[in-house]
């Protein structure tokens, strides 16, 4: 047999592609997740509330404007009042469910009260880290951690809720993970590269 041939024949015998059992795999539902912090719960229900009153005064003084003609009853604002209130309280109780874990190798964020949506972004994804925090988020000192992969210009991954220690630590260990796998390793005993 020729050189080529048995290299080819190593080759096919040290491949190796088992099926996988789903039981066998682990669930990641089992992960115990932190909470956000507790002051994010006032935070979304006030955000959510001032949008929709901003909404509510748009439709209260609108049909009121001299060069505004809706033909719109004063009471439809009561609409946008009432979804004031329900869209608060499903935020506020939305926030409450939210929770996050820093694991060895991943980021993960679980959020949503009626679709619930759990997202794992692996360290060696994440390209870069921010974070971020408007007006309101700060006056509750609150801030935000975006995770960015390559190929998009939108965060992959924006864990909201956190306190600021907290999420400037989260972005630190990232940084630091992002940075010790994209550097070679070296040996401490001669400084050379692996």
């Amino acid at each position: 047999m020729s050189d080529a041939g048995e290299a080819g024949s190593d080759l096919a015998t040290a491949f190796s592609n088992r099926t996988i059992d789903p039981d066998e795999l682990p669930d990641y539902r089992a992960v115990a997740l932190q909470s956000v912090s507790p002051r994010f719960a006032v935070y979304a229900a006030l955000s959510s509330a001032l949008f929709w009153l901003g909404l509510s005064a748009a439709l209260l003084i609108g049909p009121r404007l001299p060069f505004v003609n809706l033909g719109l009853p004063a009471w439809i604002a009561a609409g946008p009042l009432l979804a004031l209130a329900w869209f608060a309280a499903v935020a506020w109780l939305d926030a409450r469910r939210r929770g996050w874990a820093l694991r060895e190798h991943d980021l993960m964020y679980r959020a949503g009260l009626i679709w619930r949506r759990t997202s794992i972004l692996p360290f060696a994804r994440i390209q870069h880290v921010e974070t971020a925090s408007g007006p309101l988020e700060r006056a509750f000192g609150l801030m935000r951690v975006k995770c960015f992969t390559a190929g998009g210009m939108a965060a992959d991954l924006i864990v909201e809720g956190l306190e600021q220690d907290a999420a400037r630590r989260v972005r630190q260990h990232l940084l630091e993970q992002i940075r010790s796998g994209a550097e070679p390793l070296r040996s401490e005993a001669d400084g050379v590269e692996e």
